[in-house]
């Protein structure tokens, strides 16, 4: 493909042709004081065998995994606003994101013409080495996603969205691994297969789009750790609403391939059409496949990458132009603890 796409929107199709993706990523530390939901979580995890993951995934099982934003459309079934009853457009604090017209398409968006021209609203990007795919199996299939390894006390941990390591509600992946730097079918850094998943009960239980994350804790390769190897982000949680982020992903859904990594940057705002997700969104239009992309706190488009905030989750329409993210509270937070402490 001619162009980079990387931060990971999976688009998930809805009775009226809504498309929607799913995100995720994570990181390190800190967080302020002030809680914005429950502290004491709780955790779902699954174990899994390790042995036979890694082979598992020959290049063309690889190239025909499905991209993971499909495994998201009941959870947003069931919390959608039906987009024909918006009355829009809304605009989202001069973001250039936008509410749905009454004809059920993204109006007003960043980048968009009145003639219905949109200009890209990613970049394409050089491997990076902690970010990189997910692929795992759910009911019987085999998926796609995006992720990246944060930093944690076991230097074995990476970030995903919830969807793309347990059916949200539901069963737990097999068959997971995780690709640093992949690279238009190369993986540099090889194929790490995780050992155990966490995910929110919020998720795993009641498949609550707001808990779209996931940490999947992954086994040694070649006797060394992952973030020995590749390098680990730093995460917060609990921060201020209306940051700007750059967001990173493996779009696989046409237009894009899912073989190079892209990005997305902007300032986030609400989602005005289902405000009760309590989601951001940026300008953007990767497809999926980069669901549970990462997303860096940024200051601008080529600055230095900060600490994850969150990951991609989903998008409005066949061609969306926002992705959106889970806000990374408390709850996100303790689930990502106790994977990262985990041996």
């Amino acid at each position: 493909m001619t162009s980079n796409k990387s931060l990971a929107t999976s688009l998930v199709s809805l009775s009226a042709g809504l498309l929607l993706t799913l995100s995720a990523a994570g990181g390190a530390t800190a967080s302020p004081a002030k809680a914005q939901d429950p502290v004491q979580p709780q955790i779902a995890s699954a174990t899994l065998t390790t042995s036979t993951a890694a082979s598992y995934w020959t290049p063309e099982r690889m190239r025909a995994a499905v991209p993971g934003d499909v495994l998201a459309a009941k959870a947003v079934a069931r919390q959608v606003i039906v987009p024909w009853q918006v009355k829009g457009p809304q605009q989202l604090n001069g973001n250039g994101l936008a509410g749905l017209g009454e004809q059920g398409s993204l109006t007003k968006i960043a980048g968009t013409s009145g003639k219905g021209k949109t200009s890209a609203l990613h970049k394409d990007e050089l491997p990076v080495s902690h970010i990189g795919k997910v692929f795992f199996t759910l009911g019987g299939a085999n998926y796609v996603c995006s992720g990246n390894s944060v930093a944690a006390r076991n230097k074995s941990t990476v970030s995903t969205a919830g969807h793309c390591l347990n059916q949200g509600p539901g069963a737990f992946a097999t068959n997971f691994i995780f690709v640093p730097a992949y690279n238009d079918g190369e993986a540099p850094y090889g194929k790490w297969a995780a050992k155990t998943l966490f995910a929110p009960k919020e998720w795993s239980t009641d498949g609550n789009i707001q808990y779209d994350t996931g940490f999947a804790v992954v086994a040694e390769l070649d006797g060394q750790k992952l973030a020995d190897v590749v390098g680990a982000t730093g995460v917060v949680f609990n921060q201020s609403r209306g940051l700007t982020y750059k967001a990173f992903g493996y779009p696989a859904a046409s237009p894009f391939t899912g073989k190079t990594l892209v990005s997305c940057y902007g300032k986030a705002g609400n989602d005005a059409v289902n405000p009760q997700f309590n989601t951001q969104g940026i300008p953007c239009d990767m497809t999926g496949g980069s669901s549970g992309g990462p997303w860096f706190l940024a200051e601008s488009t080529d600055s230095p990458l900060g600490f994850q905030n969150s990951v991609n989750s989903y998008g409005y329409g066949s061609r969306s132009t926002a992705m959106y993210s889970p806000y990374w509270g408390s709850v996100i937070e303790q689930v990502y603890k106790r994977a990262a402490a985990a041996s």
